[in-house]
């Protein structure tokens, strides 16, 4: 034990750990900048904005920038943005981030989704309208026949055509609602005075 205590305090053992410290420092040093040369560490590219871009277009802009991508679909049809284009992006517009990393994109579909017309005839009026709210469409106007039930809905339309329950429309499509205004239809009258 004395023998390792006088070596701990002999010359020999001072040059080897000087030489191991130094070792150890070159070995750091070189890792590091081996790390800094692949990672290209400080080297950063400023993400640019894609929104409302086309496909076509955003595919070019991020090849220039030495970005990568991927396309997620959104099922939430947006009209502000063109049908196509980029609604979102991750991350966002200015960021920094390094070359080569991939970016995130939301498309806006073409339009809206379809929906099923609900079954609303001989529904009142009011809750006809509420029924096809629920289901995202929208009463663009109340036309009346002669028909016995006052605000009864007898029929409907979408676009001047006759649309009828389980039928797809999409999504905020303005639907023409076919009420009776509370009078019996004139056949029906002449029928019932030639009984007499």
């Amino acid at each position: 034990m004395k023998q390792f205590l006088n070596f701990l305090k002999s010359k020999t053992f001072f040059i080897q750990l000087g030489l191991a410290v130094v070792a150890v420092v070159v070995l750091v040093l070189i890792a590091l900048q081996w790390l800094k040369s692949t990672t290209n560490h400080g080297e950063f590219v400023e993400v640019p904005d894609f929104s409302k871009m086309s496909v076509s277009d955003m595919r070019k802009a991020v090849e220039d920038a030495g970005l990568r991508y991927q396309v997620l679909d959104s099922s939430e049809y947006n009209p502000d943005y063109p049908r196509f284009s980029i609604l979102e992006q991750n991350p966002h517009a200015g960021s920094k981030v390094k070359a080569n990393r991939k970016i995130y994109f939301t498309v806006n579909p073409s339009g809206y989704k379809k929906v099923s017309v609900p079954d609303i005839i001989q529904v009142t009026q009011r809750n006809a309208a509420s029924m096809l709210r629920a289901v995202g469409l929208e009463v663009e106007r109340v036309t009346y026949i002669d028909e016995l039930g006052k605000d009864m809905v007898y029929n409907m339309k979408h676009k001047g055509k006759y649309v009828k329950p389980g039928d797809k429309l999409p999504k905020t499509s303005k639907v023409e609602l076919i009420c009776g205004n509370g009078t019996i239809p004139g056949s029906a009258r002449v029928q019932a005075e030639s009984e007499e």
